[in-house]
């Protein structure tokens, strides 16, 4: 293990506090738990946006603590999902008296520890709705999309969420148009190398040189197909054939692009698959209105990238397009 660490257990509290320090104007703490909201929250007459998860995948989750964004993300292990009590007092922090909406991604213990910080909350009188990010496509089948993991689509829900949020949305408007654009996005991610949590101190997965993993978890979760490394062009269009497949759309609808690194994948590399994918949408009839390429939702150093669509409508077009910003992302 060659990482730029002190001791393995001090890991994600080292990291915090660089976060802290470098965008002292930004970010705060809430309280003495792993709770990182924005340093104006709650912010007056707007419902609050939380979300959480485990370390290791940023910008996601507290990257997308910003105006126009989240207010707030509670900040587990790495991989691990945070406790009921650290997204308690981030929308303790948060709460302006016009609710709070959780976006996180669809895993199982962040399932159960927010489900329990949100009746906690409730206990309180904090009004509470979810939505879940469900866009991995190779996680489980169109008939079973409710146990779909969230990937990095989430991106596309915390902007369309903190835009309306911000436009002064109540939490029902907020909670529908967020859940409309979780129906409307997909994912699809391939591993060309394992990732190494601090902790373990050797990797996550095998995969040996020369090989890919399509479809596999941000975690290491198995893929769909593993198999030799194919040129760019046509893991592009692994990536899309399964995407396309899965989106419902027609000729001429609109899509905001996604093409996230995962880590340790070049951006050159990155812009090569846009390339691609570009072409496959037009090929299908379907405007590629914006595109986003970077790294967004990463999974440590491991190497290799996702592609996601949000298929769009005047409303989620336009709350995409609104102003956002996060100390920790360079484009939004």
């Amino acid at each position: 293990m060659q990482k730029l660490i002190n001791r393995p257990e001090d890991f994600v509290e080292e990291m915090l506090e660089g976060i802290l320090m470098a965008h002292p104007g930004k970010l705060r703490q809430a309280g003495d738990s792993r709770a990182i909201v924005r340093a104006e929250a709650p912010v007056s007459g707007k419902v609050g946006i939380v979300t959480g998860g485990g370390s290791g995948h940023l910008p996601v989750f507290m990257g997308y603590v910003g105006p126009g964004l989240a207010d707030g993300a509670a900040v587990g292990n790495v991989f691990a999902s945070p406790s009921a009590e650290q997204m308690l007092a981030v929308m303790r922090a948060v709460d302006a008296g016009r609710g709070v909406l959780q976006v996180y991604g669809n895993y199982s213990g962040d399932v159960m520890n927010f489900d329990l910080a949100a009746e906690l909350a409730e206990a309180e009188g904090i009004a509470v709705a979810t939505v879940l990010g469900t866009d991995d496509v190779a996680s489980a089948p169109g008939d079973k999309a409710g146990r779909r993991r969230g990937i990095a689509g989430i991106f596309f829900l915390y902007k369309v969420a903190g835009a309306c949020a911000e436009a002064g949305g109540d939490l029902e408007q907020v909670r529908l148009v967020a859940q409309r654009a979780a129906a409307n996005v997909r994912s699809m991610g391939v591993a060309l190398a394992p990732c190494t949590v601090p902790s373990a101190g050797r990797p996550t997965f095998e995969l040996p040189a020369g090989e890919m993993e399509i479809g596999m978890g941000i975690h290491g979760e198995p893929g769909v197909r593993r198999g030799p490394l194919e040129a760019a062009d046509a893991v592009a269009d692994h990536l899309l054939d399964a995407i396309l497949a899965d989106l419902p759309h027609k000729r001429g609808d609109r899509v905001d692009v996604l093409v996230n690194g995962l880590g340790a994948t070049p951006v050159e590399e990155l812009y090569i698959l846009y390339r691609r994918a570009a072409m496959r949408l037009k090929d299908a009839g379907l405007i590629a209105r914006r595109a986003w390429v970077g790294e967004y939702a990463t999974s440590l150093e491991m190497a290799g990238a996702s592609i996601s669509l949000l298929r769009l409508d005047d409303e989620l077009a336009q709350l995409m397009d609104a102003p956002a910003s996060s100390p920790l992302l360079a484009r939004l």
